[in-house]
């Protein structure tokens, strides 16, 4: 009897918590309610090619930006600057390879993408605490 016992209070025990973690009771849930902010691509200048920034998808969450692209652009130059002045980041990368990158500072940043055909695609976004 009192191992009967035992074992339906530990499978009350076991059934709360995973009742509470499923309706999100236990405050494990991401807390924005969503995993970043996406990011807005706008075409600065085209070179008479089609239309390419709804390839690249990028998004922020806290401090860290990620990007990625949807098909093969080829060669990309990403340049992450803050709009007070000074670049943060100037890298490349070959296409449809994504990146992850961590922002230290918090402040407003532009990103700007220019495409081995000339093509330059730009969002602006902002780093928060």
């Amino acid at each position: 009897m009192k191992k009967v016992t035992k074992m339906v209070l530990m499978l009350c025990l076991v059934l709360s918590a995973a009742f509470s973690y499923a309706h999100s009771l236990a405050r494990t849930e991401n807390e924005k309610g969503k995993d970043g902010t996406p990011i807005e691509i706008i075409e600065r200048a085209s070179h008479g090619g089609s239309e390419k920034g709804n390839a690249i998808f990028s998004m922020i969450d806290g401090h860290t930006l990620t990007v990625v692209f949807s098909e093969n652009l080829g060669q990309v130059t990403i340049e992450i600057a803050m709009v007070s002045g000074g670049i943060m980041e100037n890298l490349w990368i070959v296409t449809p390879n994504g990146l992850q990158t961590y922002l230290p500072l918090a402040g407003d940043y532009l990103i700007t993408f220019t495409l081995a055909n000339g093509d330059e695609y730009y969002g602006e976004f902002t780093v928060t605490n």
